[in-house]
């Protein structure tokens, strides 16, 4: 299988501008470095130095890794009830989920980011959870990047299947602690079963020197609800893949994302809705703020098959633009085979509403704080699928970090 992947990477190679589907991306900036693949150990960190970037409010399992390797006095996992332990350890005592569901969900044609990381991945989180069973606590899953010697490259690898009727929810973060150049190529494929309901948080809030390709594809079937929320404050490049495959009646998809970023910072959210058979919903919206020069991108497509009748889907993507030096591309697309549905797309891109911001500001409010709160009721609403009152406090703090300014009020 490794040896497959590296052949199909070898033939695409790096994906470029001339590809449709990264016209917006480039990546030749951060390929300049000289990445080590390999890293042989983990580097000594103490939790003093790792805690801020931990939800340490409440009680949780933890999947940890360091350059890549499994850190295991940093983690708590189990194998009581439900296995959430390595993608590694997973390679070698569960066979049947490697053999059932590994490369089976994420797709290589046409995929080099993909493909690469198949040909190397060796770590990440693996997460199954039984028949009707209920994760007691939240799982983080964080991927922290601590060397100092060089550039790395690390590919993770993440499995996750919730069978018939089980329930989760996930956070996941990759996290570098000091300024050497760090390329993750994330990649997680996810199964939610029949009637399954699994919510998965992406924190993004990474230092200038660190880029992120992360590639998410989940299998959804018969009444079962994914929700998947993305919140993206730091890196230098961040590209967000993230596919959804409807492939039995009744699912309910939710994807949300707020971007807040500034100063040389990119990121490009590519999503898509395959509604593949009838009666599915899918729910998508993203806000945006860029300031300086930074460059967001959207690129949302809904595809509805032929046979997927009464369908509803709905996408929306906004952004606000702080400086003339800021850019947004969006691109909503829908593909409809089907005539039978309900399903909008739509895009708006635009600056501070002025008269609002002078009617705060002759009621007494500061200039800045008046912006900061224009930003936060504008991006506000992306939220409002973050079930996990601690997480929410911590993306509320971010949020006024990065548009420093202190907020008195919780999500």
């Amino acid at each position: 299988m490794r040896r497959d992947a590296l052949e199909n990477f070898e033939q695409l190679g790096f994906p470029t501008k001339r590809n449709e589907e990264w016209k917006y991306t480039n990546l030749k900036p951060i390929l300049k470095a000289d990445y080590k693949l390999f890293p042989k150990q983990e580097d000594d960190i103490e939790f003093k130095d790792v805690k801020k970037y931990f939800l340490n409010e409440i009680d949780s399992y933890k999947v940890v890794f360091i350059n890549g390797v499994y850190s295991s006095w940093l983690s708590e996992t189990t194998h009581q009830g439900y296995d959430i332990c390595t993608f590694g350890n997973a390679l070698r005592k569960y066979p049947d989920a490697i053999d059932g569901y590994f490369n089976k969900i994420a797709k290589q044609d046409g995929q080099a980011m993909v493909s690469l990381n198949t040909a190397f991945a060796s770590e990440g989180a693996f997460i199954r959870v039984p028949k009707n069973k209920v994760v007691d606590k939240p799982i983080q899953i964080i991927f922290f990047n601590t060397t100092n010697d060089r550039e790395i490259m690390v590919q993770p690898r993440n499995l996750i299947i919730l069978e018939q009727g089980a329930k989760a929810e996930i956070i996941e973060r990759h996290q570098s602690l000091n300024d050497v150049p760090v390329l993750t190529n994330a990649v997680t494929e996810v199964s939610v079963g029949a009637n399954a309901e699994l919510h998965y948080y992406k924190l993004q809030n990474d230092r200038h020197t660190s880029s992120l390709v992360d590639n998410t594809w989940i299998d959804q079937h018969r009444d079962s609800v994914a929700k998947f929320s993305t919140f993206s404050f730091g890196g230098r490049i961040t590209r967000n893949n993230l596919h959804f495959g409807l492939k039995e009646e009744n699912c309910l998809t939710y994807m949300n994302g707020v971007t807040i970023i500034g100063e040389n910072q990119h990121v490009d959210h590519h999503t898509l809705a395959d509604h593949l058979v009838p009666h599915c919903e899918s729910h998508e919206l993203y806000k945006g703020i860029y300031d300086s020069n930074a460059t967001g991108v959207f690129n949302g497509k809904i595809v509805v098959h032929k046979d997927a009748q009464k369908t509803n889907a709905f996408q929306q993507n906004d952004s606000v633009l702080l400086s003339d030096r800021a850019t947004v591309d969006a691109k909503p697309q829908l593909e409809i085979y089907a005539d039978d549905v309900a399903c909008s797309h739509g895009c708006t891109v635009g600056q501070l509403d002025e008269e609002a911001l002078f009617y705060m500001r002759s009621r007494g409010i500061a200039e800045k704080e008046a912006r900061a709160l224009l930003m936060y009721a504008f991006a506000s609403d992306a939220l409002g699928e973050v079930d996990i009152l601690e997480l929410r406090k911590k993306v509320n703090m971010l949020i006024a970090k990065k548009l420093g300014v202190n907020l008195d009020f919780e999500l």
